[in-house]
């Protein structure tokens, strides 16, 4: 069977060093925010282009972090996409702030930038961008934008870690970018973990105190803040992994590139990005007018793919309040019915990509 994930598929590369990290901290007596969270934040910085980065326990929390940061709460309005997953309209909640849905551009299936200004009213106070499946947003536009209107930007890079525009990381654009290393993204972590990243040394002070109850040095409560920590084993981790990023980011690219080769059914379209991009395929999601029978004819030959996402957050029960179907968000709308993942992670095989590909190329369109 030809999985979307499987994380086991590098754990006999890394066993050895993952179990000694872990050892390491557990014989350091520091549990939390210690030399491994440190360390870990250090290199990330590093390998994500920006000055500060701090560790937290989920992508959800950096996301909320993120807008608390920057002052946005009760009475705001945050302007993003419904074409995303839940947490990030979750972390927009969490702030008691609303998000304000624009619709996504049909090629690459991130925030059209034409449609933000018309979305902006004298209650937003951010854009929040999400660089989907390893795709990024226009940065261009939607920094263009921001600046005439004042607005602060928070990047959604929980499925982006190593994508670029142009030159540089996706996440050190805006005020902050927002990353998970949920399992299953490309630096993945054996559990729950995120960071966040930022150029503004007060900003980065600011979402170090927030981490933990707000409290600065001293212990003293300068902001209400939360117990969002990253733990010190994830981070040791992470930091194994971060080591292995460059190679399996290579794997990931090579995958995507055979099936752009290699997939040639004219009954199936296969993904793009803007010129500028240069995408980490975090997930490659094919569009068919039949993606249910799709998903069928690649199960029966043994191969498992996903929906991101099937359901717009907009259509969901709980957030129905905000528009629901009354919305206007016809490319969103109309592709959550076409799209379908095909497996990209770096533990695919060659043997396994080429049967991919001719089960795709087999499909009666």
């Amino acid at each position: 069977m030809i999985t979307p994930f499987d994380y086991r598929r590098r754990l006999a590369e890394i066993e050895d060093e993952v179990m000694e990290a872990v050892k390491r901290v557990l014989h350091s007596n520091r549990l939390v925010l210690g030399p491994e969270t440190e360390g870990f934040e250090r290199e990330f910085a590093t390998a994500a282009g920006a000055v500060h980065a701090i560790g937290v326990s989920s992508g959800t929390r950096a996301l909320e972090l993120a807008l608390a940061a920057l002052g946005i709460g009760q009475g705001d309005e945050v302007i993003t996409v419904s074409n995303t997953c839940v947490p990030t309209i979750a972390a927009i909640r969490a702030t008691s702030a609303t998000p304000v849905f624009v619709d996504v551009r049909e090629a690459d299936l991130t925030m059209d930038p034409l449609l933000v200004e018309a979305a902006i009213t004298e209650r937003t106070r951010c854009i929040l961008p999400v660089h989907l499946h390893g795709n990024s947003a226009d940065m261009d536009a939607v920094l263009s934008i921001a600046r005439a209107r004042k607005l602060r930007v928070v990047e959604d890079c929980a499925q982006a870690f190593g994508t670029r525009w142009g030159n540089s990381q996706v996440g050190t654009f805006g005020d902050i970018g927002c990353f998970s290393f949920y399992p299953t993204k490309n630096l993945g972590a054996y559990g729950d973990a995120g960071a966040v990243i930022t150029n503004d040394p007060e900003l980065g002070d600011k979402l170090k105190r927030l981490r933990t109850y707000g409290l600065d040095p001293s212990g003293l409560a300068q902001d209400e803040g939360a117990n969002a920590r990253i733990n010190e084993i994830q981070a040791a981790i992470l930091r194994v992994k971060l080591n292995r990023f460059d190679a399996w980011m290579s794997r990931r690219i090579e995958i995507a590139a055979a099936y752009r080769d290699g997939i040639s059914n004219s009954a199936l379209t296969l993904p793009a990005h803007l010129e500028k991009c240069t995408p980490s395929y975090h997930q490659y999601v094919l569009r068919s007018e039949r993606r249910d029978d799709l998903k069928a004819w690649l199960h029966e030959k043994k191969i498992i793919t996903g929906i991101h996402y099937p359901v717009p957050v907009h259509r969901m029960p709980a957030y129905a309040f905000l528009g629901g179907e009354a919305l206007d968000l016809p490319v969103t709308d109309r592709l959550a019915a076409r799209i379908l993942s095909l497996p990209v992670h770096d533990g695919l095989t060659p043997d396994e990509t080429h049967l991919v590909i001719e089960a795709a190329n087999s499909f009666p369109g």
